[in-house]
């Protein structure tokens, strides 16, 4: 597979989910995103309105839910759905409930997921199921039940537990071929971002890309 760093831009949800992400900082990801032609914008949810009007509709606008680590209440994640569609949202990164899935509750994670893509209506709905805490059993468990509620993609990883691998891709489009993957977490080269899209990803989730695309160097310290 031959992609550019040019062309690898096609790929890039360009992202600011930082917990001090200011209006400026925003207005300068938007910029971004329309001047490299990425795929599209993934913000926290009170940044989507604001990412909508700015975008102009020339990339997606992607919201976090449940962000960064999934054990909000069902009902707290589908009302930040809610308000993410309401003001603009083209697609919702929802974060998968661990502590339910690790003690087993898979009715619950079901529901989770059901619910908020019950609430982004025809919007596509991402599930972060956050692959460095988890083992390949529950991975394959996590996918499966993604899936089964009506999940559009599985999304490896938020970068605060640690970044994704390429085996993990691999391992996800073995278990659901049929779904999207979106890698992200720690993805800081056009080789990285490159390894992943020929394991079977078709979105790559990085804080980064207008670095990749440059080909400059990235600090490690960059989670996202």
């Amino acid at each position: 597979m031959k992609i550019s760093r040019k062309e690898i831009a096609r790929f890039i949800d360009h992202t600011n989910v930082k917990p001090t992400s200011t209006e400026k900082d925003i207005e300068k990801l938007c910029k971004e995103a329309i001047k490299y032609k990425f795929h599209s914008v993934c913000v926290p949810v009170i940044w989507v309105k604001k990412a909508k009007e700015l975008v102009k509709n020339k990339v997606k606008v992607i919201a976090v839910v449940g962000f960064p680590y999934g054990f909000n209440p069902t009902e707290a994640k589908v009302v930040e759905t809610k308000i993410s569609i309401k003001n603009g949202a083209d697609e919702i990164d929802m974060v998968l409930n661990r502590c339910w899935l690790k003690s087993k509750k898979y009715d619950l994670v079901e529901k989770d997921i059901r619910e908020v893509v019950k609430a982004a209506g025809k919007k596509g709905v991402k599930v972060i199921i956050e692959t460095p805490d988890l083992n390949e059993t529950e991975i394959k468990k996590a996918c499966l039940i993604a899936k089964k509620a009506g999940a559009e993609f599985i999304k490896t990883c938020t970068g605060l537990r640690g970044g994704v691998k390429v085996k993990d891709v691999k391992l996800i489009k073995r278990i659901v071929p049929d779904m999207k993957i979106k890698a992200s977490g720690g993805i800081r080269t056009y080789e990285k971002a490159l390894s992943l899209i020929k394991a079977g990803a078709v979105r790559i989730g990085t804080s980064t890309g207008v670095k990749i695309i440059k080909g400059e160097k990235v600090s490690k310290k960059i989670r996202y």
